[in-house]
């Protein structure tokens, strides 16, 4: 599913995104525009064309950018040479692109750092990286994000059992990557009841 571009704001934002979004305009305009030149066309002006569509669609891994390019048969040491040329112009950076994600995945979806992991692992940023953006994660924030999303839940389980309530917020909390610890905290709190460990 695309996400919405509204989603793609960074601490750093508004100026940032639009300074991203002005480069890849004006790469675009210098490079052909629009048109798509098809698979006939020269190689590189086929890869461009390619990465520029993506990245005005919306922001992306060089992962996701390479498997791009290599579904539409772009010879890979093209497209590394336009990858590197394009990280050099800062139109494909994925520590920018990892920062960008957590931050707007938590801010419109509530996850937690476990899920955020899996996330950009499944779009291919390297191992160190996720790990380094998402230890910058602010534990409060997280926790504070789990409350919300408990409290926002607890109006479709109000009517129910204790220990079912219970279990379908943690269950809930889990699946959006917050550890037990954190669930089970953040749930007494805002059932105000001493939890059974067991549950």
């Amino acid at each position: 599913m695309r996400s919405d571009p509204s989603d793609w704001s960074t601490p750093r934002e508004p100026h940032v995104r639009q300074a991203t979004r002005g480069r890849v305009a004006a790469e675009r305009a210098a490079h052909g525009g629009d048109r798509d030149l098809g698979p006939d066309a020269d190689p590189e002006s086929f890869a461009r064309t390619i990465l520029l569509q993506r990245l005005t669609e919306q922001p992306r891994s060089r992962s996701e950018l390479e498997t791009a390019l290599a579904k539409r048969n772009v010879p890979g040491e093209v497209g590394a040479k336009l990858l590197d040329r394009f990280e050099e112009l800062g139109l494909v950076d994925d520590e920018a692109f990892a920062r960008s994600w957590v931050e707007s995945r938590q801010r419109t979806r509530g996850l937690a750092g476990r899920a955020l992991a899996q996330e950009l692992r499944r779009k291919g940023v390297d191992d160190e990286l996720i790990r380094e953006t998402v230890d910058e994660i602010d534990p409060e924030t997280e926790r504070e994000n789990a409350r919300a999303l408990v409290g926002k839940k607890l109006r479709s389980v109000r009517n129910l059992d204790r220990q079912v309530q219970v279990r379908r917020l943690a269950g809930m909390l889990a699946r959006k990557g917050y550890s037990s610890g954190v669930a089970y905290a953040v749930i007494r709190e805002e059932l105000d009841v001493e939890l059974d460990p067991d549950l």
